[in-house]
């Protein structure tokens, strides 16, 4: 484990820049954080800690959105309550070009906020289980902590059952 800007990625980098408040929270894990049991293990904390940035795309009467999903590392999506709190007849998961165009980051390495573009974000409560909670820092090998009132300010989620 390792943090300090000269040896984050240029994706981190970035999420840095755009989110001022996050630099210097950013560590990079040489071994990889990609899924949220390799993340808990990094950090050492528990997977229900490990916020999964899910890119989902949702088809709703005006067309296909995609739309971010904030689930707790222990919990699976529900498509279903996904789409329901989108407002939207389905979702399915967003295909890796989908995400880096939606995004500006590489799935397994999205952040909750920071994107290229603004999207719908959504948050299941059950998040609030764990406070900090940690984020994925824009690359599959970097994290960040944030308290749970940090990423309701920045995320701007809509707090729905998703999962």
């Amino acid at each position: 484990m390792s943090s300090g800007a000269p040896e984050l990625p240029a994706a981190s980098l970035r999420l840095a820049e755009r989110v001022p408040g996050i630099s210097g929270r950013i560590t990079f894990f040489p071994e990889g954080t990609k899924t949220a049991e390799d993340a808990a293990n990094a950090i050492g904390c528990p997977v229900a800690a490990i916020v999964k940035s899910l890119v989902f795309v949702v088809h709703g009467p005006d067309g296909d959105e995609p739309v971010v999903a904030l689930v707790p590392g222990d919990l699976m999506l529900d498509t279903g309550k996904l789409a329901g709190a989108a407002g939207a007849s389905g979702a399915r998961r967003a295909t890796l070009d989908e995400v880096r165009d939606a995004t500006g980051y590489a799935a397994g390495g999205t952040p909750p906020f920071g994107h290229d573009r603004k999207l719908r974000v959504f948050a299941d409560p059950e998040l609030k289980r764990n406070d900090p909670v940690w984020a994925a820092g824009g690359t599959p090998n970097t994290v960040f902590p944030i308290s749970i009132a940090e990423l309701d300010e920045w995320a701007g989620p809509i707090w729905a059952d998703v999962t």
